[in-house]
């Protein structure tokens, strides 16, 4: 966190690619090859820094077997120089966030003063993992110079000969075994949030995030993309103007027989990179560049993921807001990651409920009600899609532009990732 000895890290700016849904237009695209698109893109808008970039933070989920520190790999693509270090970082759906975090406490402490951030997936390119049977089996043949015995002693290795299929790929706790859907339906029951609150949410999340991309807000941060096929994408993909409750209310759930997590009220899975420009308060301003907005202070938390997996924001929240010395109430924008529409609503319940606050808070008193007003302005997750690694910094680059553009002071976000952890950070307006 900040501290009045320390140099203010400040985001410059912020691009992305088009958010699509996997196996879609970017197929071809794996997650290096998105994040240079958003870095390149980034750079565009700010020439000025092209030469200056110090080094990379990327964070990233579902990370390439062949070459997984990303932010290097970016750096050498866009020939930024042989110098510009970088390293990946990866806290699941909080890996963008962390990626900028991360940057920005290299900068108070005086590392760098000039930093790119950010965080890609590629769904669509996702390794399908073999059967540790068979890999073990095979691998000697693979790394060696295999003789006719080698094969022999391979097949040997195999017999039975079942279970040599690759299973179907599972977004699922490696603790408990519990599917992303699953945990959301336990909030849902937890928190006693319905069906048709879930899907009111979700309709409202996809006409908010339409109302952004009609007005160009997202024109300052979506930048087009070319695919390999010579395809333009140039916005969002999975935004859908035309949803509404009445349409959601006809969608089967999808985890469980009389479940109420659906397609339609849950993020999709989703391909993209987001990018964020930071820098030293000081040096933007020798540069003559505006800030959008400062990091003021950061909470990372774990839970206990056979308790509720994705309610972490409800604690790591309020203690960003302890660091800044701020109520919810003093907040002008909140960005919760909508992962599930049952798990937003389920962190919104705990923050308002006595008994969270005096359980798992320690406190006297709730954290708050929020207003849906202030509430995930221009959409969130389940309209625009979720890349893994790329959901923080999309929300940072969303926020900070959300302040400079409106004068608004404060907004606080909140992400839920695997594992029981919760990320937030609280962004403030800088004054020119």
């Amino acid at each position: 966190m900040t501290t009045p000895q320390s140099r203010r890290a400040v985001i410059v700016s912020g691009a992305r690619t088009p958010f699509v849904r996997a196996f879609g237009d970017y197929t071809h695209l794996d997650s290096i090859a998105l994040g240079d698109q958003a870095v390149r893109g980034l750079l565009d808008r700010v020439p000025a820094v092209a030469d200056r970039i110090e080094a990379i933070v990327w964070g990233g989920v579902i990370l390439p077997a062949g070459a997984p520190n990303i932010a290097r790999e970016i750096a050498l693509d866009l020939g930024l120089g042989h110098g510009v270090e970088g390293h990946t970082v990866t806290r699941a759906c909080a890996s963008g966030l962390q990626a900028v975090t991360t940057a920005a406490a290299a900068i108070e402490r005086g590392e760098y003063d000039v930093m790119i951030a950010g965080g890609s997936d590629s769904v669509s390119n996702a390794a399908v993992n073999l059967p540790q049977k068979l890999v073990q089996a095979a691998a000697p043949l693979a790394l060696g110079k295999p003789s006719p015995r080698a094969y022999l002693d391979a097949a040997i290795g195999l017999a039975p000969f079942t279970g040599l299929l690759p299973s179907r790929p599972r977004i699922e706790e490696r603790t408990t075994g519990e599917v992303m859907g699953e945990s959301a339906e336990k909030m849902a029951r937890i928190h006693g949030v319905t069906r048709e609150a879930q899907d009111a949410f979700a309709a409202r999340s996809h006409a908010r995030a339409a109302a952004a991309i009609a007005s160009g807000r997202f024109d300052r941060e979506v930048v087009p993309v070319t695919t390999p096929d010579g395809k333009t994408v140039t916005r969002d993909g999975l935004v859908r103007e035309n949803t509404d409750v009445e349409k959601l209310a006809g969608l089967k759930p999808a985890f469980e027989r009389d479940g109420t997590v659906t397609a339609g009220n849950a993020s999709p899975l989703t391909d993209g990179a987001a990018a964020v420009l930071i820098m030293s308060e000081e040096k933007a301003r020798e540069l003559g560049l505006t800030p959008l907005a400062a990091i003021r202070s950061w909470s990372y938390v774990s839970v206990d993921p056979a308790d509720e997996v994705l309610i972490g924001p409800a604690i790591s929240m309020p203690r960003a807001l302890d660091k800044a010395g701020l109520k919810l109430e003093d907040v002008d924008l909140i960005d919760i990651h909508e992962a599930f529409a049952a798990q937003t609503l389920s962190v919104l319940d705990a923050l308002a409920s006595p008994e969270w606050a005096a359980d798992r808070l320690g406190r006297d008193t709730p954290v708050g009600e929020v207003d849906i007003e202030k509430l995930n302005v221009h959409g969130g997750s389940v309209s625009i899609g979720h890349p893994f690694g790329a959901t923080g910094a999309r929300m940072v680059t969303t926020m900070a532009n959300e302040l400079a553009l409106t004068g608004k002071d404060t907004a606080l976000l909140g992400i839920c990732a695997a594992g029981g952890h919760g990320a937030s950070v609280l962004l403030e307006r800088v004054s020119s």
